[in-house]
């Protein structure tokens, strides 16, 4: 799928944002906790393996793979698991090299911005806090118990357009999950693909347009602020 040309895209009226792996550097803490909790359940699994089985994946969507594995969880499990990530969180995590100051030029041009996370919100706003972002985004932070879907349907980047007074169309989706970029896509969203974790070929083969640093981000979007 080729990107429409420079010349014949919309202008931009918002920027949506994914959080683990674009905002929080996250991935390697969460699924630390995840892998040491399934190794204790008979699940053996390594940080790395854990990623490479859910990544960009919300908990809903994870419970019956690993019901199928380990057998019923305890009823708490999700939230218990939740909890303990957001703790750890709020201790441990630190931004993507470039993310903030790219979302502080974003937000100094003048486009609302809206962060939209397969996370829990108990999570998603732990990581916000740490990464001293919560107030850059305000009351425009959803998670997937904001939606009926979580990715890779388009639900959540349609609830953050709205939340930015937009329609998809006019918005910009930063992601950098294959599940992701595909519910940007679907959303009908402009979407620039963060290749750190996911190979640029991979994302550009579902309609993303890859770049390798957040600190390139307000060239791509046009903006005339650089990222200090």
């Amino acid at each position: 799928m080729t990107p429409p040309s420079r010349e014949s895209r919309r202008p931009v009226a918002a920027v949506l944002f994914d959080c683990d792996g674009v905002l929080a550097d996250s991935e390697a803490l969460v699924n630390r906790i995840l892998a040491e909790d399934l190794t204790t359940r008979g699940w053996r699994l390594s940080g790395s393996q854990a990623r490479e089985t859910f990544l960009g994946m919300a908990l809903p969507d994870m419970l019956p793979m690993i019901e199928a594995r380990v057998g019923p969880l305890p009823p708490r499990w999700a939230h218990d698991l939740s909890r303990g990530i957001a703790e750890t969180l709020l201790a441990e995590v630190e931004p993507v090299p470039g993310a903030v100051a790219a979302v502080r030029a974003v937000a100094a041009a003048g486009l609302p911005v809206a962060v939209a996370s397969n996370s829990g919100r108990a999570e998603l706003l732990a990581k916000l806090d740490r990464l001293g972002l919560a107030d850059a985004f305000g009351p425009r932070v959803l998670s997937f118990e904001d939606v009926a879907r979580p990715k890779p349907a388009p639900d959540l980047y349609r609830a953050a357009a709205e939340a930015c007074g937009a329609v998809p169309e006019d918005c910009v989706v930063v992601e950098d999950s294959l599940l992701g970029c595909r519910a940007g896509i679907a959303a009908g969203c402009r979407v620039l693909g963060l290749a750190r974790e996911t190979e640029a070929s991979v994302l550009a083969a579902v309609g993303a347009e890859p770049f390798r640093e957040m600190a390139e981000l307000p060239t791509l979007l046009g903006l005339r602020q650089g990222v200090a």
